[in-house]
């Protein structure tokens, strides 16, 4: 883990728990030169978060990336996911060294599993993933879009301590199930689609908040989800987006506002809903 504070810009204040910064780059659907190019962006910006997996196929422009933006090693927060296919023990430390190879990296910040996977016990996945670690080819270890019931039983399971669970999370979603069982874990919560997919846009309660405060209804959003110490992994492709998402740390919503985006979560208001046996009982 990085213990130094200084690495990271004042701007980009981390949770207590672990040193997974607030704020990201999520780089699903991005491809090529694209993907390649936002990294740099991001991380000349002040990003020291950047988020991939095995199966967005782009590890290797991330990593490209990574490269091209000058920054240190140290500096730069990388998490990467396994695909459930890869969850027998003889298949996740063959991925993970493939997903090092394409990251040209010798290790990675941040291994999760990226959806649960009921075919494979998850005793088994959960051993092989905690021997990476103590291999050093990861420094930290979680999972993603796990319920209550599956953290419950990963933390009985895991040998090494499970530090996040990724969750899709926006105000329009109701999470907070998953969110106090990340808690009572001391796992911190990383969210993925944290302005909906742009679905934000429209809301006429972030975008009147957001008049108030001279800010966006996507700044809002994501305001609201790191007020609360969550983690932030906005994706965009476009280089004017990247800016307007880190600018979310000088202003503070007030209690009633926070209230009032809060009663827009419903359990409806799920986005993304896909697992590799079929998607889990959602909380």
């Amino acid at each position: 883990m990085y213990e130094d504070a200084a690495l990271f810009s004042p701007s980009d204040p981390m949770p207590a728990r672990t040193p997974i910064p607030l704020i990201g780059l999520g780089t699903w659907d991005l491809r090529g030169r694209t993907c390649a190019r936002m990294v740099e962006a991001a991380i000349r910006l002040g990003y020291r978060h950047i988020d991939t997996a095995e199966m967005y196929d782009n590890e290797r422009e991330v990593g490209e990336g990574l490269r091209a933006s000058g920054a240190k090693r140290e500096e730069v927060f990388v998490t990467t996911k396994i695909w459930p296919s890869h969850f027998a023990a003889r298949d996740l430390e063959r991925a993970v060294k493939d997903s090092l190879s394409r990251l040209r990296l010798s290790q990675i910040d941040l291994l999760l599993l990226h959806w649960p996977n009921p075919q494979i016990p998850l005793s088994e996945t959960l051993a092989a993933l905690c021997e990476v670690k103590r291999m050093g080819l990861g420094r930290n270890i979680g999972v993603s879009n796990f319920t209550v019931a599956l953290i419950e039983h990963a933390v009985k399971l895991a040998q090494e301590p499970l530090v996040c669970n990724q969750i899709e999370m926006h105000p329009f979603l109701d999470q907070s199930k998953a969110v106090a069982a990340c808690r009572r874990h001391d796992m911190t919560v990383v969210a993925y689609s944290p302005i909906a997919r742009g679905g934000v846009k429209g809301n006429a309660v972030l975008a009147h908040i957001g008049k108030a405060h001279g800010k966006t209804a996507a700044q809002v959003s994501l305001r609201y989800l790191v007020q609360q110490d969550i983690a932030v992994i906005p994706r965009t492709s476009r280089a004017e987006r990247l800016a307007e998402n880190l600018a979310i740390f000088d202003f503070e919503l007030s209690a009633a506002e926070m209230k009032e985006i809060a009663a827009l979560a419903s359990r409806s208001g799920r986005l993304v809903d896909f697992a590799y046996s079929g998607s889990p009982q959602w909380d």
